[in-house]
């Protein structure tokens, strides 16, 4: 096959995976996500664990080393069908704690110790770099495969730089669909979905070649059990055929332990996960994969040494075989599912990878070197870790490039799978234990996994770069299982020791006792429940989440509390809540420290610890019944308890809003008396009495205007307001009041923040009651706003609903909390009776308005100013013309 042609069709490939990953990511969101969580497409991602090594270096494997190769899927199948229960509880608890990553596991378990996450990540860096290089390096190699020319001899030139822009095209898909948002559960649909089809592509090519190799190649079934047979005869490979139980125990040990460990692996397996029950499908669809792709290694294998030259390289089989028989429609085929299996890997990698060191190193040490108050901390936390993502993503994508230059493409380079894997499998025995064993203890891990590190490095992973020689063992044992062997022996023997000879601090046992008991945490911490401090975290979850995510968690929280508005208390529940799905965005650790920085707090103690034992173990003998009726009951009693607060702060304010309407109606109309009574005097001089009756009207005005409020405030609140509803323009609307309350305070000089664009919505409204309400709201921020150089801030959102959202934010010093929810009755100010210089019906009146137009409006706290959102409909549900 021509390469160009090659090229075409990889590009083209290329394309319909970034439309399959674009599909997804916008049917999910659009919230169609049932067919996306289906446990199918799950199961096929699982599939990310054959990656190129498995695709196209299993048959070398084979051909090598004979049946050695079945280690790599038997750890895996056994983890599946005899452990599955396990899987279930490792998804369960990572889910309850929204885990992140394998490093996030290990921190949120031990502690929530940052250092101990960023060892992790350390050690997943390491790894993975040069098995990111391998995958590369396969790519390439493929490619030469097509660009030899009749006489064997690669066209270098027409290669060019294969690897580099394979490299740039990968890290470019990460980017675009691995860091899109900042999801409290890290999930991404896109790509999740692109592995899936993948997987089916090169599932689909490696059965085409087998059927091709057996039936096409050979005559069949019998002749190719009779052809393995000789095979495994034959002197250059008989030992590879010879069954070595410390090595093949060593390789299904270290196989298994990758499924659990390996970056890419967990991401699929666990962070991706929509629940536990993934699983029951996942149980028996994933070994039957692993099954279907190893069915044919060993023919391939076979018939590659029987057909090929001698010096072939047995890692091309797959491809040299198809195309020396002059089949190019199947040769593409399974260049297609190698080129599948090489970028799944480095996709799924490389958003697993930065994900921890954008979690672990870079989003702790910037928020290090940053010591400002958290008041005064208002950069974009959000945008800051989505950028750390990206560069993150580039620098180990460009890492595995640099490493395959380096090595060039050097045969050692295929080892480099089996070294990744006891790399990572060196985190195994903390993971296991601090899910099984709550006696295991932060300092157990810390030197549990630097000594199996350490050993991991200086034994396994710089002998396979050519630096420094192999572990010295006897004659008959193989240098690599024992290097293997003692660095996880000692790595468990000092986790264990350390262990039982330290004692956790409550933090830790409390972790422990969550992650062992498979139960949800709650945080005993004593921290008050006062607004002053709830609004502090919206900042905060604003900053990571988006306005709108913040916004949404927090008024569901306030309202599962019972309450009204976006400020619910700071109750252990809520707290640890919070914490967690900010875990999800940023880490176990960051998250901690964050809630710790914000809401502060007391440090847990042994006897809140035995308070959770002993509160956990009632729960768990609760009936389902009584636990909803004591929610019930709970919501209930607080709704009460709000209400009654707010109809005795209401029954206050009633007292001095009579008192102040009848000030209001008294004032003007003993001045109107009073100079209507002088006017009777036919001595007064004709200046005065112009001067008089221009008092005697302004007064009547006024006292007209208040007469106005309350008969308009009447007429809304029995819904028997006439609507006058036509198609308005939101951008003359919000210009015409800005215009109109121009005239509040004019002397101050106010700057008008405006995204003119967003503005240009049409709505099917009553644009003078609208008109009233923007007037009202924008002339109260000029009135109240105390900044010394004030801004008024507009901003305008169109609901996928249909609709307008327009929020109207100043940068004084807002509205106490305590008062937010007070603010749209009928008797209350935004502030002192003497400075409003009214009776406290405006913002009340605004509120019928809304109402009766089918939107509302509401208080948004956090937003470092006075701030209020406009919610419209795309038309009012009922009223008049």
């Amino acid at each position: 096959m021509p390469l160009n042609a090659l090229v075409i069709s990889c590009l083209a490939y290329a394309a319909l995976m970034f439309a399959v990953a674009y599909a997804a990511d916008r049917a999910a969101a659009r919230g169609h996500v049932r067919w996306l969580d289906h446990p199918l497409v799950y199961t096929l991602s699982l599939s990310v664990y054959c990656s190129a090594w498995t695709f196209y270096g299993a048959v070398g494997y084979a051909s090598r080393s004979g049946l050695e190769f079945l280690t790599i899927y038997l750890g895996p199948t056994i983890i599946f069908c005899g452990a599955w229960w396990g899987l279930r509880r490792l998804v369960r608890v990572a889910r309850m704690h929204h885990v992140t990553s394998v490093a996030d596991l290990i921190s949120a378990r031990f502690g929530k110790s940052n250092r101990l996450a960023a060892m992790v990540t350390l050690i997943a860096v390491i790894a993975a770099t040069p098995y990111i290089a391998l995958q590369l390096q396969s790519v390439r190699l493929s490619f030469e495969v097509f660009a030899m020319d009749p006489r064997g001899v690669v066209t270098a030139d027409a290669l060019g730089g294969t690897a580099l822009w394979v490299a740039i095209g990968l890290a470019a898909f990460t980017i675009l669909f691995g860091t899109r948002n900042l999801a409290a559960d890290e999930r991404h649909h896109g790509v999740v979905t692109a592995i899936a089809f993948e997987a089916v592509v090169k599932l689909a090519a490696f059965i085409a070649l087998g059927i091709f190799v057996v039936w096409g190649l050979a005559d069949g079934p019998v002749d190719m059990l009779a052809r393995i047979n000789r095979a495994s005869t034959d002197p250059r490979i008989a030992e590879g055929w010879l069954l070595k139980p410390d090595r093949w125990t060593a390789l299904i040990l270290i196989s298994a332990a990758a499924i659990l460990t390996l970056p890419r692996m967990f991401q699929v397996l666990v962070v991706e996960a929509a629940d536990e029950d993934r699983l029951h499908v996942a149980g028996w669809a994933f070994p039957a994969y692993l099954f279907a792709m190893s069915l044919f290694v060993l023919p391939i294998a076979v018939m590659g040494r029987e057909l090929l030259p001698a010096d072939a390289n047995p890692d091309l089989y797959v491809l040299t075989l198809p195309a020396a028989s002059g089949q190019n429609l199947l040769a593409l085929l399974v260049f297609l599912g190698g080129f599948s299996a090489a970028t799944s890997m480095v996709v799924v990698c490389a958003i697993a990878v930065a994900t921890m060191v954008s979690n672990h190193w870079l989003v702790p040490a910037w928020l290090a070197l940053r010591r400002i108050p958290v008041g005064e901390d208002t950069d974009d936390l959000r945008g800051f870790v989505l950028n750390a993502r990206r560069f993150a993503i580039l620098a180990i994508v460009a890492a595995g490039w640099v490493y395959h230059q380096a090595s060039g493409g050097a045969a050692a380079l295929a080892a480099m799978g089996l070294v990744a894997f006891s790399g990572m499998a060196q985190v195994l025995p903390a993971m296991l234990g601090g899910l099984l064993w709550r006696g295991a203890n932060r300092k157990g891990a810390y030197a549990g996994i630097g000594l199996g590190f350490t050993l991991w490095i200086g034994l396994v992973f710089l002998p396979s770069v050519g630096i420094g020689g192999d572990l010295p063992v006897p004659q008959g044992m193989d240098a690599w299982t024992a290097a293997v062997a003692l660095s996880l022996a000692l790595n468990t023997l000092v986790f264990v020791g350390v262990s039982i000879f330290g004692f956790p601090d409550p933090v830790e046992r409390f972790q422990g006792l969550s992650f062992v008991s498979a139960i949800e945490p709650l945080r005993h911490s004593r921290t008050a429940s006062a607004d002053d401090r709830a609004e502090p975290l919206l900042a905060m979850a604003r900053r990571i989440w988006g306005p709108e995510a913040a916004l949404r968690y927090f008024q569901t929280e306030a309202r599962r509390q019972g309450k009204s508005g976006y400020l619910p208390d700071l109750t252990p529940d809520f707290l640890t809540g919070l914490e967690r799905r900010l875990a999800g965005s940023i880490g176990s650790a960051t998250a901690h420290a964050m809630i710790d920085r914000v809401a502060g707090g007391v440090a847990l103690t042994v006897a809140d610890l035995l308070q959770v034992a002993d509160e956990a173990q009632r729960a768990k003998e609760e009936t389902q019944r009584l636990e909803a009726a004591q929610a019930e009951l709970t919501r209930t009693a607080r709704q009460l308890h709000q209400a009654n607060e707010k109809l005795t702060t209401l029954s206050v304010q009633k007292d001095a809003f009579l008192g102040q309407i009848s000030h209001e109606l008294r004032t003007p109309m003993t001045s109107v008396r009073a100079f209507s009574e002088i006017l009777k005097d036919p001595d007064v001089s004709d200046p005065d009495r112009l001067r008089f009756a221009a008092i005697i009207h302004d007064e009547a005005g006024r006292l007209t205007r208040l007469l106005d409020d309350l008969l308009d405030l009447s007429v809304l609140e029995s819904g028997q307001a006439q609507l006058n509803i036509t198609v308005v323009n939101l951008h003359d609307l919000i210009t015409r009041a800005l215009e109109a309350a121009s005239a509040t305070r004019a002397e101050r000089g106010f700057l008008i923040d405006r995204d003119l664009p967003s503005e240009h919505l049409g709505l099917i409204t009553d644009p003078d009651r609208l008109l009233q309400v923007l007037i009202n709201v924008i002339s109260n921020a000029r009135k109240y706003c105390d900044a010394v150089h004030p801004v008024l801030i507009i901003r305008v959102q169109r609901p996928q609903a249909g609709g307008a959202i327009i929020d109207i934010i100043d940068n004084g010093s807002g509205i106490d909390s305590g008062r937010q929810s007070l603010i749209f009755e009928k008797f209350a100010r935004l502030n002192d009776p003497a400075r409003a210089g009214g009776a406290g019906l405006g913002l009340a009146i605004c509120k019928e308005i809304m109402v009766t137009l089918g939107g509302d409006i509401g208080y948004l706290p956090g937003q470092g100013g006075a701030a209020f959102r406009i919610v419209l409909p795309q038309k009012p549900a009922g009223g008049t013309g």
